[in-house]
């Protein structure tokens, strides 16, 4: 059987809260994630503000995306490490290490593009002047 559980359209618009609750605990409970939405407003103005093409938009849109979606991530494997052992744990330590450094190198990433996509605007509004 495929489908074990009929599929009900209102249970799964449901399920969404789950996933807003989760979005909630992140932004809640992470410092970094205070950065991220600081960064996230940053950008978005900055591009109505600069008056970006769809598909620098689209670029910026996935940066932002990729770095919420590592930080979530992240966030998940610390809750899960940290119910699974209260004791400093080397390995935990390493998953650890390694989700934090997953996030950097997202964020990294998306600052890459965020000055990819600005960089040649404001030169521009510079030569201008």
């Amino acid at each position: 059987m495929l489908f074990p559980v009929r599929f009900d359209l209102c249970e799964r618009a449901f399920s969404f809260r789950h996933a807003w609750r989760g979005v909630g605990l992140v932004i809640r409970s992470q410092h970094n994630a205070w950065i991220h939405l600081l960064a996230t407003a940053l950008v978005i103005v900055a591009g109505f503000l600069t008056v970006l093409s769809w598909l620098e938009w689209c670029a910026l849109v996935s940066a932002i995306g990729l770095v919420w979606v590592a930080e979530a991530l992240n966030t998940a494997l610390e809750f899960l490490a940290d119910e699974v052992s209260s004791e400093k744990r080397e390995l935990i330590g390493k998953a650890k290490d390694a989700g934090a450094g997953g996030v950097w190198l997202a964020a990294i990433t998306a600052a890459v593009i965020g000055l990819i996509v600005f960089v040649p605007h404001w030169i521009v509004l510079v030569e201008s002047r």
